[in-house]
């Protein structure tokens, strides 16, 4: 983890180098929370105002400059790292390697993860939320805390990306093989459901959907379409709004690739989306669908945040720029799939390993006594 700060850090500086010469959305919500407000709370709502919120005591108050509150979102980035850590090594109980490479060590260092998770941003604190919400579900009772600051800050930055991780922990505790009391299965459902249902109103109020005026599908399907047909026209944009749905998944999480990829960064991504094909064919095995159906509530509470959150993020991410964005939020969930059904597969063969021991070690007794 002492390493991975620092190659952590190294991308604040390769960040900072590329916002020199490119649009930064850092730039703006700097300017705004060092300047277009009186106090503290006028800053508070959801979206892009929440960034401004946290960043107003820093930027306005301590006089922290662009490149200290950069600083400053990186080490929440690292902090989201760091939960994504402990909630890898409490939950695989082997060490599934590639390349002579634990996965998890593998996992970490991703380039791409580290650039998007630098910046002053959404990038950087949705990550500390996401990965502190993963931590806090292995025991929520326990981590109590952790689980309503983590639902609070992803809620306030992106509304819908809380609907995901509430489905997810929902499908989780209601269908895992572990033997969760039943209260604490209702405090789950509950919590959740009840999250959803109260804020409801400001995550179709953020896709611009009138229930009155129109369904929450057809809604969110022109919302979709407008949102691709706008992020389309940029230079890295594809129209995909014609594409079938398989299609728009495949898109959104393994391109860009060599032939489309888009500048310098795209290239490095592209590596990266090679180890994401490498490692999703993972599950391509006839054991699978046994596995994800005994599987822990953990495994399939990720299974469903990926999903369901692919699914709704693949309508709207025309712009390839975007899209190797946002898919940083979710792709920790899928590699946690593959190192736990690798993790699994371990087991059984060390299982059968042992077994085959015991036989020999029995039949050597026997023939000795013999």
């Amino acid at each position: 983890m002492n390493k991975l700060f620092w190659f952590h850090y190294l991308f604040w500086g390769v960040y900072y180098w590329y916002q020199l010469s490119h649009p930064s959305d850092s730039k703006g919500y700097y300017h705004d929370a060092s300047t277009a407000y009186d106090s503290w709370f006028e800053a508070f709502g959801t979206d892009t105002h929440f960034i401004e919120f946290i960043g107003y005591p820093f930027a306005d108050v301590l006089g922290f400059t662009y490149e200290s509150m950069l600083a400053l979102f990186a080490w929440f980035g690292y902090l989201g790292f760091l939960y994504f850590y402990v909630f890898f090594r409490e939950n695989i109980k082997t060490s599934p390697k590639l390349w002579g490479i634990e996965l998890v060590t593998l996992f970490l260092f991703l380039p791409n993860m580290h650039f998007w998770t630098v910046a002053f941003s959404k990038g950087s604190l949705i990550f500390l939320g996401i990965g502190m919400f993963a931590y806090a579900m292995r025991v929520p009772q326990k981590r109590l805390p952790a689980l309503l600051l983590s639902s609070f800050i992803v809620f306030c930055i992106r509304p819908h990306v809380f609907m995901f991780l509430g489905a997810g922990a929902v499908a989780g505790y209601f269908t895992g093989k572990e033997k969760v009391p039943m209260y604490q299965k209702m405090l789950v459902y509950v919590g959740f459901i009840g999250g959803i249902i109260v804020f409801s109103d400001t995550v179709l109020a953020m896709a611009n959907i009138n229930l009155e005026e129109e369904g929450v599908i057809e809604g969110f399907e022109e919302f979709a379409s407008g949102r691709a047909s706008s992020l389309s026209r940029s230079g890295s944009g594809i129209d995909i709004n014609n594409y079938p749905l398989p299609l728009k998944l495949l898109t959104f999480w393994f391109r860009p690739l060599f032939f489309d990829a888009p500048g310098a960064i795209g290239i490095f991504v592209s590596f990266e989306n090679l180890l994401y094909i490498f490692l999703t064919l993972k599950l391509f095995d006839k054991n699978i669908i046994r596995y994800i159906k005994n599987s822990t509530s953990l495994v399939k509470m990720s299974l469903t945040i990926f999903l369901t959150s692919s699914l709704a993020l693949a309508f709207v991410m025309a712009n390839l720029g975007i899209a190797m964005r946002q898919k940083s939020m979710v792709m920790y969930f899928l590699f946690f799939v593959v190192v736990s059904f690798l993790d699994h597969k371990r087991q059984v063969k060390v299982q059968r390993l042992q077994l085959q021991r015991r036989k020999m070690e029995t039949e050597l007794t026997l023939n000795a006594h013999a």
